[in-house]
């Protein structure tokens, strides 16, 4: 272990939920305003995972009211209160920008099966 991932070990969360991209997530993250600070929920998909150790991030593609917002969260922030998976979704590919010129029906993730899973 090198000292660049000895110090990256103290930020790490213990308790990350694991998700893959595809998936549907919901997250709370910290929204602080004047001296008040309050829990912001954020719904969408995710559409790529980067990084590695301390510094890994993931973004989230929601759509609402036919505007999309896209936003890139650290995993190990300690913005981010809640994460809870709500769908798994069965995708082949590691980034999905091809949402981006998808709408409507088009741009549905079909839901990952418990029984198509690999047991190994």
């Amino acid at each position: 272990m090198n000292l660049i991932d000895a110090i990256e070990a103290k930020y790490k969360k213990e308790d990350v939920v694991e998700f893959a991209v595809g998936d549907t997530i919901r997250l709370n993250v910290k929204v602080i305003e004047g001296n008040k600070e309050r829990p912001q929920p954020f719904q969408g998909v995710v559409v790529q995972k980067a990084s590695s150790g301390s510094r890994k991030t993931f973004t989230v593609r929601k759509v609402t009211s036919g505007v999309a917002v896209e936003r890139i969260f650290p995993l190990h922030s300690p913005n981010i209160s809640d994460l809870k998976v709500l769908r798994r979704g069965a995708v082949r590919r590691a980034k999905l920008y091809y949402l981006r010129d998808l709408s409507g029906k088009a741009a549905r993730i079909r839901e990952r099966r418990a029984d198509t899973e690999p047991t190994a």
